[in-house]
C-alpha cells in the first residue's frame, strides 16, 4: 500500500468518525511532513502506539473547546478534565481500530494515551517522518498526525 493510500485511510476514518459521532462534517486538509520540528500538540493528545507489520503511533490533538463541544453535540454535560481525556483517546483508538480494519491483523494497536497540554512530547521512531493532517471542524482547527515505518 502505498503513502497516499495508507494517509487516505486515515483521512476517511477522521470523516467517518466526525460524521457518524457528532452528526457534522469535518474537512481534512492537505496532508504534509513535519520537516524541521515536531508537529506542535494542542490542549489534549490521544495517541496510540503502533507495531506489527508497520509500527510508530498515530495521534490526534485538538483544543479543549473544540472537545468540549463535541461531548456536548453527544448529549454529554459532564466537561472534566476526565472526560476531555477520554474522547480524546476514544478518537484516536477509534481512528487507529477503523485503519486496522483496512491494514489487516498485521497492524496491532495500543491501548490509548493521552498527552495534557500544549508543552506534552511525543515520542517518534526513529526514522519515523511525522505527517500531519490538518483537521476542521466548526470553527475549530485540530490535527491527526501519522508516524509509521
Amino acid at each position: 500500500m502505498s503513502l497516499e493510500s495508507e494517509v487516505g485511510v486515515f483521512v476517511g476514518a477522521v470523516l467517518q468518525y466526525f460524521g457518524t459521532t457528532v452528526q457534522q462534517a469535518a474537512v481534512c486538509g492537505t496532508p504534509h511532513l513535519a520537516l524541521n520540528a515536531p508537529p506542535e500538540l494542542s490542549d489534549y493528545t490521544g495517541v496510540i502506539r503502533v507495531s506489527g507489520k508497520r509500527s510508530g503511533l498515530v495521534a490526534v490533538t485538538a483544543p479543549k473547546s473544540m472537545l468540549s463541544v463535541m461531548l456536548m453535540r453527544m448529549q454529554e454535560t459532564d466537561m472534566s478534565h476526565a472526560n476531555l481525556c477520554d474522547l480524546v483517546g476514544e478518537i484516536a483508538n477509534t481512528l487507529a481500530g477503523n485503519a486496522r480494519r483496512d491494514f489487516g491483523q498485521q497492524f496491532q494497536i495500543s491501548v490509548p494515551e493521552v498527552v495534557s497540554g500544549r508543552d506534552g512530547r511525543l515520542e517518534y521512531p526513529a526514522a519515523g517522518r511525522p505527517i500531519v493532517i490538518p483537521i476542521e471542524w466548526r470553527n475549530y482547527h485540530a490535527r491527526l498526525i501519522v508516524c509509521l515505518r
